[in-house]
């Protein structure tokens, strides 16, 4: 697992910061404590050790305790068959916990039911009890296969994960359960077994799209006898990806009932609010809700860590925070040499690669055993790179871990001790999915959070009620977005033909699409049904993850070798000509990007930067839902039609972020129609708020920036799901205008919920920006690491005077 290199220049980086960019708060150099030796310190002094000096201990803005929580205990339901309560016995589980008792209670009942409490509150078990017991019962029916379920994860890593864990639980009940892995690893040979034998089968929403649905036929014994549908980590079915998978569950129902069956889904989730409204709307089913949470909890120690401001400055001389990437490196690096088994958690590929690099590259300095106890983990990998690394992770191999989001699902990271989280997740129910990661049978954990230089990590890091006296958010999706629904429906014609008694399955909006489908020459209408007579495959109409367009290859040019993979809708700012792209601990740069083949040709090499793409953004206004009267202003959504371009990429220096130049790109432009929020001011309120002409450009821009920063707050996203533009003067519009969108077609749904609590969003964002100690405008408030303009122009205290007058405008209007 060890690299052997840091890219060439990161030492020069680390050398031109204003703080020393390792704080040694161990002894790093002599006597590292041996890691897995002895028992645990507590989570209060970890962080003790990690905050020793006084640069450390003030970047610690807060600290939350959670105490320790008793668990409560139920009997199994009387359904359940002794001899499954005798294998989860030999796991050495005597009773369940109360909310495990009542979710296999509904589901022996024959209800749809959803289990929504915290990370490591055993929500498998709660599911599996009653499948169990199900499927030991049809394994002896007289005829047939008996009785199969299905399990839904949103990650392959996760299903690998869940085929383990049943195997061990599910051995002493022999072959009566067989489970089975079927996705796109899945060797050939072995996949008709898993269709014939596997009566336990493990996949995911991609995979029952594209293989099992369309091939039904092939699956029709195992469909005939579908009892339970599992659906885990639901909460990650939100946005884009939640709404086609609410289609895909919705084709999955319908092929069932065409086989006899009418499976009962099981459901868990992280903690959400109203989980049971969200489940429905995930299988079109009412579904009843568990979110009382009766598993004991250790103690959790949360610490908020803001890095420290730098001597260097940004684009329009801003001053500039340490990255949260270096902080979490040091933080990674400190943890492994106290032996405490670490995750840390980043949002981008290239930050979890870089992570672990540079925490290599320092436990190297104090024992040439530790640095191939860390590794990167991260989506892209190939296969075989992924299920050596889960291996390495749970037989202890290694001690930390930077990872994506990849790794935050319900994949088994049991012993863990500490979680770094390098900047807000997007939603706090993601915040609490990760910082549960750690924390060992019970024990106490820590978790850290270091804040990004950016308005809303800045604001939660010093607004901790934020973070810990509010719930948790919805999860937000819409099966009726006719993007997302149109394919479906022409998939599902491909299963079986369509007849109009299956739109209100689909939804009020099917019937409606099925002449735009004729006129389009997807369906034909033969007597009382529509049929598929096209050639290609209908399943291969959408991408269900809501990148669209077929994956990009990333091929190492002189080899001809096979990387990775990056999504279509990304390939433009992430592996454009001249783009740096890091894969397992090198450094390569792109040579070309071929968009007609789908292919990025790459060299290896050493430069001393990282690359940042800049893009340029026109929207305009199709059609207006709503429209709301906040004074002279106005709050509307609507459709809109946004077309994108990349027009060039900046060089930055590694760690530091500082900007060594930047180059021209010639990238064809998208056009993307979507949902927005948007807001319109009018000259009164222009001059009421002091807002002079000069000024106007920068101050639309800035409350731009920051609303799209605080939009987390308030909708299940984050940055890089939705955009923004801002015009003085806008041609739809003839008034100032700032928009707020969907970055997906369609819409996701998180512009609509931006409009429904666009009073406290818009407050908050002000006080974000008024609340930023900057003089004239920082990465903390109104600059945004997406601009494509450069963060030019910006005005901040006319954002904040301009803010104040439409908040005043929204109060009036109330």
């Amino acid at each position: 697992m060890a690299f052997n290199h840091l890219p060439a220049g990161v030492h020069d980086a680390l050398s031109a910061l204003s703080v020393t960019p390792v704080t040694h708060s161990v002894p790093m150099a002599s006597n590292p404590l041996p890691p897995d030796a002895g028992a645990r310190p507590s989570p209060g002094m970890i962080l003790e050790r990690l905050a020793r000096g006084a640069t450390r201990a003030a970047r610690i803005t807060h600290t939350e305790h959670l105490p320790p929580r008793i668990g409560s205990h139920a009997d199994w339901p009387e359904q359940i068959r002794p001899e499954v309560i005798a294998a989860i016995r030999s796991a050495g589980i005597d009773r369940p916990w109360a909310h495990q008792a009542r979710t296999s209670e509904h589901a022996l009942r024959g209800e749809s039911v959803v289990v929504a409490t915290g990370t490591a509150s055993g929500k498998s078990l709660a599911y599996l009890a009653p499948v169990l017991s199900t499927l030991l019962d049809g394994s002896e029916a007289p005829n047939g296969r008996g009785a199969t379920a299905l399990y839904l994860a949103p990650t392959k890593a996760l299903a690998a994960d869940q085929r383990r864990a049943v195997r061990e639980l599910a051995a002493p009940l022999g072959t009566a359960v067989r489970p089975a892995v079927y996705d796109g690893d899945t060797p050939v040979e072995e996949r008709e077994w898993v269709r014939q034998y596997g009566n336990y089968v493990l996949t995911n929403p991609d995979m029952l799209h594209r293989g099992i649905l369309p091939s039904h036929p092939r699956w029709s014994s195992f469909l005939r006898a579908l009892r339970y549908v599992v659906i885990d980590e639901c909460h990650s079915y939100r946005g884009v990806f939640g709404s086609h998978v609410a289609q895909v569950v919705r084709r999955l129902r319908r092929i069932c009932a065409r086989y006899g069956s009418e499976p009962v889904f099981l459901l868990a989730s992280a903690t959400a609010a109203e989980p049971g409204q969200a489940a429905t709307r995930l299988t079109g089913l009412p579904v009843v809700e568990i979110t009382e949470d009766a598993s004991p909890r250790g103690e959790l120690v949360f610490a908020l860590w803001e890095p420290p401001l730098t001597e260097l400055h940004g684009e329009q001389g801003a001053p500039v925070r340490r990255t949260a990437t270096a902080e979490s490196a040091d933080l990674l690096t400190d943890l492994a040499v106290q032996g405490v088994r670490t995750v840390a958690f980043v949002r981008s590929r290239r930050g979890a690669e870089l992570i672990a690099l540079i925490a290599q590259e320092r436990l190297a300095e104090v024992d040439r055993s530790l640095p191939g106890r860390v590794a990167a983990y991260r989506g892209g990998y190939l296969p075989e790179e992924r299920r050596a690394l889960e291996r390495a992770l749970h037989s202890g191999e290694l001690l930390g871990l930077a990872a994506t989001t990849a790794l935050e699902l319900g994949v088994d990271v049991s012993g863990l001790d500490a979680v770094v989280i390098a900047g807000y997740p997007g939603t706090r129910a993601s915040l609490w999915q990760q910082a549960g990661r750690a924390g060992r049978s019970g024990q106490g954990a820590l978790a850290v959070l270091v804040a990004r230089d950016d308005p809303l990590d800045t604001y939660l890091v010093h607004h901790p009620e934020a973070l810990f006296d509010q719930p948790v958010e919805s999860t937000v999706l819409d099966p009726d977005n006719p993007y997302v629904l149109a394919p479906h429906l022409c998939a599902a014609a491909a299963e079986l033909p369509l007849t109009e008694s299956d739109f209100p399955l689909f939804g009020p909006a099917a019937g409606g699409l099925m002449p735009q489908l004729e006129a389009a020459n997807l369906l034909r209408r033969r007597a009382k049904a529509w049929h598929w007579t096209r050639r290609e495959r209908a399943a291969d109409l959408t991408d269900i993850r809501g990148q669209g367009g077929s994956p990009v290859q990333i091929v190492e040019a002189g080899t001809g070798r096979l990387l990775g993979t990056v999504d279509a809708a990304a390939a433009h700012t992430t592996v454009h000509d001249g783009a740096v792209h890091l894969h397992q601990g090198r450094t390569y740069v792109v040579q070309q990007l071929d968009l007609a083949d789908d292919v990025a040709l790459v060299e290896e090499a050493s430069p001393p930067y990282s690359t940042t793409a800049r893009d340029t953004t026109a929207i305009s206004i199709l059609e207006t839902d709503t429209e709301i009267p906040w004074g002279d202003a106005r709050l509307c959504f609507g459709s809109v039609e946004v077309t994108n371009q990349v027009v060039s990429f900046l060089r930055r220096k590694l760690i530091t972020g500082e900007v060594l130049g930047e180059t021209k790109l010639d990238l064809p432009p998208r056009t993307l129609r979507t949902r927005a929020v948007w807001w319109t001011v009018t000259e009164d309120q222009l001059d009421a708020a002091r807002v002079n002409p000069e000024q106007l450009g920068g101050a639309l821009h800035a409350a731009e920036h920051a609303s799209i920063g605080m939009l987390p707050l308030f909708a299940t996203c984050d940055r890089w799901d939705i955009g923004g533009v801002s015009v003085p003067l806008h041609p739809d519009t003839l008034l100032p205008t700032v928009f707020v969108y969907d970055g997906h077609p369609g819409g996701a749904g998180f512009a609509e919920r931006a409009f429904h609590t666009a009073a406290d969003w818009l407050s908050a964002t002000r006080q974000a920006i008024a609340s930023c100690e900057c003089e004239a405008g920082c990465p903390s408030c109104i600059q945004s690491p997406k601009c494509g303009n450069g963060n030019d122009p910006l005005h901040k205290r006319g954002a904040i005077r301009l803010l104040s007058e439409l908040l005043r405008g929204a109060r009036q209007g109330a």
